[in-house]
């Protein structure tokens, strides 16, 4: 198992930017597909975004398309979510999430999630 704390999240102007980062620690990181997930006051988790184990291969919610970037580096053990032109509708508690098993592609579903981190805070005000 892979355990993930997250960190960067915050109060951001409409428009404005912030960057996710989620540390990972734990056996073989760099086998594990990455991704963020988010739950807003009210509504149910959503997929937001997935990068692969050798980041070869991105996917995203069509809400956050063109706005937000997934990366990750396996030399530190961490993955990132950079958020660009942020919306209120944004607004969200953000969690860091890996796969249950390496070299799987998690579904947007996120029943093939292993490992969750605590979460981060994004406002986004208007």
């Amino acid at each position: 198992q892979v355990q993930l704390v997250e960190s960067g999240g915050g109060l951001v102007q409409a428009g404005g930017s912030l960057r996710l980062s989620c540390a990972a620690s734990g056996r073989a990181f760099s086998n594990y597909a990455m991704g963020w997930f988010r739950q807003a006051p009210g509504k149910q988790r959503e997929f937001v975004a997935r990068i692969s184990w050798s980041a070869d291969s991105t996917y995203y919610a069509d809400s956050v398309k063109g706005r937000f970037t997934i990366s990750r580096d396996n030399a530190k053990n961490t993955a990132a979510l950079q958020m660009n032109s942020l919306k209120p509708e944004d607004t969200a508690v953000y969690y860091c999430a890996a796969a249950r098993r390496t070299y799987y592609l998690f579904g947007v579903s996120g029943a093939d999630v292993g490992s969750w981190g605590q979460g981060t805070q994004v406002t986004v005000s208007s």
